[in-house]
Parts: C-alpha cells; sequence; structure tokens
C-alpha cells in the first residue's frame, strides 16, 4: 500500500486569484470589532481573505479596494496604512 497523502488546505489570492497551499499565503482579517489586521498565525477569529507574498498583490488588494469587498466591510484608513506598512516589509523576489 503505499502511504496516504496529508490533505493541505488551499486558498486564492484575492488579488491574483492564484490558488495555492494555504500556509503560503498572509491571511487578512476583518476581526468582531470591526478592525482589519494582519493575521500571522492564520487562526484568529473573524472573516478572513488571502494575499500572496508578492508585493504586486498588494498593491492592488489595497488600491482597487478588493480588500474590502472580499471582508465585506469599509476598510479604514488607519488599517489601509497599517497593511501598507506590512506590505512594505515584504521581500520583492518572491517564490
Amino acid at each position: 500500500m503505499s502511504p496516504r497523502k496529508k490533505h493541505i488546505p488551499q486558498r486564492t489570492c484575492i488579488a491574483c486569484r492564484s490558488v495555492k497551499d494555504k500556509r503560503e499565503l498572509i491571511r487578512i482579517v476583518r476581526t468582531p470589532d470591526r478592525t482589519v489586521v494582519v493575521d500571522e498565525t492564520g487562526k484568529a477569529q473573524g472573516r478572513g481573505a488571502y494575499l500572496c507574498h508578492n508585493p504586486a498583490c498588494w498593491r492592488k488588494g489595497l488600491q482597487q479596494g478588493i480588500i474590502s469587498r472580499a471582508l465585506k466591510i469599509t476598510v479604514s484608513a488607519e488599517d489601509i496604512e497599517r497593511l501598507k506598512a506590512y506590505a512594505q516589509n515584504l521581500p520583492e523576489t518572491f517564490a
């Protein structure tokens, strides 16, 4: 018998629509208090959406309102600035 492969959850980047393993993407969460934060653990409570590690996906998500649409909330200017600061720390080259 061949060994069983472990199921790996797949998620879609909301900007480029590419399907990847859940752990290869960054989760953004609308928390119960209606703020938007980056979920480093992937387990935070709230509605989530996923973005690639690609800075272009982050720019597209922030500029075109894709994050707002995916999280079903109007993202505040403060939250947008926090997400932009996080995106600036991403490497320009990605896997």
